[in-house]
């Protein structure tokens, strides 16, 4: 992405946007995440929802930090999918000081970059004023590079004392509801927040296997 377009009918600056890949959810998002945008991925561990970030990462340059795996293992991962990644850089963060070498990866963002938390929690699970100051220096870079933050957020009975300041501070939430009914698997994305946009009033149906489908037999497509 270059610098942001002029809408020359009305002589407004036009906010770039970051495609999720999933075409009904940019469609309601008028083209996708804006830029300089922090989103959290709320999603249960059992669920599909690393499909999520695998389209975040094949659409721009991309510093994936992995909070548990090993590099090489999220690498195999995205391969997986069978998308090209060509300016993707996988670093897994100490775990003795993850917030001080996040701050690293943050404070080395380029322009319209994407930057990957998988998953938040060793984060949220630091020292208070640590972690606050981690999300300020990581709003301000994201401004500074109209760049975009995804924060994927485990859900599940041990969550973080922080998790409340993570889905606070964020100006997108993308909440992921996976649910067993009738020996099928319902996934519904639902967008309770987007700050200085439209959140949805309905989730959106989808069908998670080895990629993002919108379920048209139920709910809106």
């Amino acid at each position: 992405m270059g610098s942001e377009p002029v809408d020359a009918t009305r002589g407004e600056t036009v906010t770039q946007r970051f495609e999720t890949g999933v075409r009904a959810l940019d469609r309601k998002l008028d083209g996708g995440i804006p830029a300089g945008s922090l989103v959290t991925l709320l999603a249960e561990p059992s669920s599909q929802a690393e499909l999520f970030l695998s389209e975040f990462v094949a659409r721009q340059e991309t510093v994936y930090l992995s909070g548990e795996q090993a590099p090489t293992t999220v690498t195999s991962a995205l391969r997986s999918q069978q998308r090209a990644y060509d300016d993707l850089t996988v670093s897994q963060l100490d775990r003795e000081a993850p917030v001080s070498d996040a701050l690293t990866h943050v404070e080395g963002l380029t322009e319209q970059s994407l930057l990957v938390v998988d998953p938040v929690e060793p984060l949220e699970r630091a020292d208070t004023g640590e972690f606050r100051a981690f999300l300020e220096a990581l709003q301000a870079r994201l401004t500074q590079t109209d760049s975009v933050a995804v924060l994927y957020a485990l859900k599940h009975s041990a969550t973080p004392s922080q998790r409340h300041r993570t889905e606070y501070t964020s100006d997108v939430v993308l909440d992921l509801e996976t649910k067993r009914n009738d020996d099928a698997i319902e996934n519904r994305l639902f967008v309770p927040k987007f700050r200085g946009g439209r959140a949805l009033t309905e989730p959106i149906c989808l069908d998670l296997t080895d990629r993002i489908r919108v379920d048209t037999t139920r709910d809106i497509a």
